[in-house]
């Protein structure tokens, strides 16, 4: 079998793994919206909440870059790459406007889907710095650290990170640090799969198929999740009433 007839279970398991802690974060902080936890939990200050936030997040940025190194040594063209970008940033477009329904005062202006559809762009371009991709990476991650201005604290230019105060959003998912991240993935990726292919493509555990294929329906997912969590939170309240 050539490398390029590969099946990757093992990453899309990996992402798959990473859809469905979203799903349980988001279905407590859905509860938490409706005043259904006692006592109330602060999803926004409080560390247990938002270091796993940031741990998903984590997750979902590296295995994108694993995913774009998996995607170049198939030999994917920009025209293929185009089709799918065009559905990230038209999700990206519907989580916005969902969210100014639901959350007129911190609807999502720059969330995860809208920072994968730039920094999918970037790193695609940035692949052929292959060994300079870790410190391109770790540069990427350390500069909102070094560089603050207030000119990047509008939903104009709050995307790019270098901000200083965190907007008031739901979701926020800035170029800066979260590039490097995928970065590191990407440099993971070509590594790997020079060096130990198995890694990636290697057999999966049958027990770990569903999160497979789950993960290759990554994006439908993450677009059904919340609006069927939040109708079946509803109807249990309206049936428990």
């Amino acid at each position: 079998m050539s490398p390029r007839a590969d099946r990757f279970d093992r990453l899309d398991a990996l992402r798959g793994a990473a859809i469905v802690w979203m799903a349980a974060f988001h279905f407590v902080f859905d509860l938490n919206h409706f005043g259904l936890l006692d006592p109330r939990q602060d999803f926004y200050r409080d560390p247990f909440w938002t270091v796993q936030r940031a741990v998903i997040v984590t997750l979902f940025m590296f295995t994108a870059g694993l995913s774009q190194a998996v995607a170049l040594d198939a030999g994917q063209a920009w025209p293929r790459f185009w089709r799918r970008w065009a559905q990230i940033a038209g999700c990206a477009l519907l989580v916005s406007a969902g969210s100014a329904l639901m959350f007129p005062r911190s609807w999502i202006s720059f969330g995860v889907l809208h920072g994968f559809a730039v920094m999918l762009v970037l790193s695609r371009l940035a692949s052929p710095l292959r060994g300079w991709l870790w410190p391109l990476g770790a540069l990427c991650v350390l500069l909102p650290h070094l560089v603050q201005h207030p000119v990047f604290d509008t939903r104009w230019t709050n995307w790019v990170g270098l901000i200083t105060r965190k907007p008031v959003t739901e979701d926020y998912a800035p170029v800066l640090p979260w590039l490097g991240v995928m970065l590191w993935g990407l440099a993971a990726g070509q590594w790997l799969l020079a060096q130990r292919r198995a890694l990636l493509a290697g057999v999966l555990p049958a027990a770990l198929s569903p999160l497979a294929l789950l993960g290759r329906w990554s994006l439908s997912f993450y677009m059904l999740h919340q609006p069927v969590l939040i109708a079946a939170i509803l109807a249990w309240r309206a049936l428990a009433a």
